[in-house]
């Protein structure tokens, strides 16, 4: 079985008060510890976007921790939809 096979790749969409609060950076460093790969980043309409890609038990995880986020998030919705692995060796921060 290829590693690919092993791993699961999601779509995150947070709304609340997500942007402001330490949510991105603590995702990356989350996501890092957790050897998920994928992006993190602010949107326009205030919600926070993000694509998880490693092993499902570690992306599970992280997407437990952003149901509540750090410590001065207020997340009101998470919306998850399987994504396709846009092949990225890290996690990373988008403006």
């Amino acid at each position: 079985m290829e590693a690919a096979a092993r791993e699961s790749a999601v779509h995150v969409v947070v709304r609340g008060r997500v942007q402001g609060v330490f949510y991105r950076d603590t995702l990356r460093r989350r996501a890092d510890a957790a050897g998920v790969r994928g992006w993190v980043r602010n949107t326009e309409d205030g919600a926070v976007e993000a694509l998880l890609v490693g092993r499902p038990t570690a992306v599970d995880r992280l997407i437990e921790w952003m149901r509540s986020g750090p410590e001065d998030a207020v997340v009101l919705k998470l919306v998850t939809e399987p994504a396709t692995d846009p092949g990225v060796d890290t996690f990373e921060v988008r403006p």
